[in-house]
């Protein structure tokens, strides 16, 4: 089979296309690379969630990577991806390993590639990934591996807790003090993810759901978005708690519901805590969205006049800039964002964190906060639908659209496009629609954002039907 890596690594069916054959395969040519620009002997750490069969799966890269003779960190149990990714940049080593699928369903696994500096791997480091695993498979090349006891036994695998600093660097970023003393009723929801325990050890007296490990996710997939998060709503409507936090399957990803039990979306976090940035810790820099992301962060950088960068959906572009930039925040629609002065990457837990910070500072909930700033820059309504699409009718839409994009859409002319990453659609007055096939799953992603809830579900249907043509 051809690996390919998407929009944040290597994911694939379990016992289907993520197989242990499969994944040696891939950690061969990853140990491949690793040795051959000088970072294997570095070392490598490599952590896991808790879907099926994570934590086997890792020790299987550990022993390919221990037969290449690259040493290894292996997390002691489930972990988060941004503390391993913290842990890559603070040990110093050559790269990180993640076996996850993050918000996949249930049936995925995925592997994940960490560079130096503690963020996803770039899109040329994945590129040259993908040809070396083609030609060692062209070649027969014979994947080496140390049996895991024995690799053990030698010093070669060491077995670490990477929770140790990267909460020594979360209590550096975030005044815990300070939201304690705030006392803000807080429930979370890790989506029985990998985040599972770490904001109560964070922040005494935090409330958790769905905690438990269970590899199909309650029935859903991990994902922190306003249809899997009923209960933390729920919650929110009976009026214990003022905040609701949600963390995907490996909590680099996060969501929230507001004071009032409504959702409160990555577009929503990624305003409240930009601002907070900039206004409550006096923090400058360019802002970084992706092509799927709200324009409140647009008119938000010209308020303060801070550049703005707008890049294809996925992390690993976002990451790439902040590695050249000067970059205060960058986020995407999917709930990844992150932040200046922490590490390229995506953090649910430092976000969730950060949004309890804005509400300390001010002493507002999370809706009056956002509500103020709509007030001063216009008020917006989203949503994102996702619709299944076999592979045949997904190229013949795509031909379609780059062949003819429509020029009128639900009797609005269409001022613009960006074909940057999927077929996005902007209006006069700014709203917009965007048509975009999955890039890991077999699913068409349409999103819009406009002035009301209404025009944002005519332009979904106008979607729809422009797909089923």
């Amino acid at each position: 089979m051809q690996i390919k890596f998407g929009t944040d690594g290597w994911r694939g069916v379990i016992a289907r296309d993520f197989t242990f054959d499969n994944l040696s395969l891939v950690a061969q040519a990853t140990m491949d690379y690793l040795n051959r620009d000088g970072s294997g002997n570095k070392g490598l750490v490599i952590g896991y969630d808790r879907r099926f069969l994570s934590r086997d799966f890792a020790r299987r890269v550990a022993e390919v990577a221990a037969g290449n003779g690259i040493r290894v960190r292996l997390t002691d149990g489930y972990a988060p991806t941004p503390a391993v990714s913290w842990a890559v940049r603070e040990s110093g080593a050559g790269a990180g390993i993640m076996i996850t699928a993050s918000h996949n369903p249930p049936e995925y696994n995925g592997f994940k590639v960490k560079e130096a500096f503690g963020g996803s791997a770039r899109p040329s480091t994945t590129k040259v990934l993908e040809e070396i695993v083609a030609f060692n498979m062209a070649n027969d090349r014979r994947v080496v591996a140390t049996p895991f006891e024995e690799a053990l036994g030698k010093g070669m695998i060491e077995i670490f807790d990477p929770c140790e600093g990267y909460f020594r660097q979360i209590g550096r970023y975030v005044d815990l003090e300070l939201i304690a003393r705030a006392g803000i009723p807080v429930v979370v929801d890790p989506m029985y993810g990998a985040g599972s325990g770490f904001l109560p050890r964070l922040l005494a007296g935090v409330h958790e759901i769905h905690n438990s490990e269970n590899p199909s996710f309650g029935g859903q997939p991990p994902e922190p978005i306003g249809e899997h998060l009923a209960e933390l709503s729920a919650l929110l409507k009976g009026g214990a708690y003022r905040v609701g936090l949600a963390l995907d399957g490996d909590a680099d990803r996060i969501g929230a519901v507001d004071e009032n039990g409504d959702f409160f979306s990555s577009h929503c976090i990624f305003t409240v805590i930009l601002r907070h940035l900039i206004e409550h810790k006096h923090l400058r820099g360019g802002v970084v969205k992706t092509v799927s992301t709200t324009r409140m962060v647009d008119l938000l950088a010209r308020k303060y006049d801070l550049p703005l960068f707008e890049t294809p959906i996925g992390f690993k572009h976002i990451c790439e800039l902040m590695l050249t930039e000067d970059i205060l925040m960058g986020g995407e629609e999917s709930g990844g964002l992150g932040v200046k002065g922490h590490i390229p990457e995506r953090d649910g837990i430092l976000l969730g964190l950060l949004l309890l910070e804005a509400m300390a500072v001010s002493g507002k909930g999370l809706r009056r906060l956002l509500d103020e700033t709509m007030d001063e820059i216009g008020h917006f309504s989203y949503r994102r639908i996702d619709r299944r699409i076999g592979g045949d009718a997904k190229e013949q839409l795509i031909a379609r659209l780059k062949s003819a994009p429509p020029a009128e859409i639900d009797g609005r002319r269409v001022a613009a496009t960006n074909f940057s990453d999927g077929f996005k659609f902007i209006f006069e007055n700014g709203d917009w629609l965007l048509i975009r096939p999955s890039g890991t799953e077999p699913v068409l992603r349409l999103y819009s954002e406009a002035g009301t809830p209404d025009q944002v579900d005519r332009l979904l249907r106008a979607a729809e039907v422009l797909a089923a043509r």
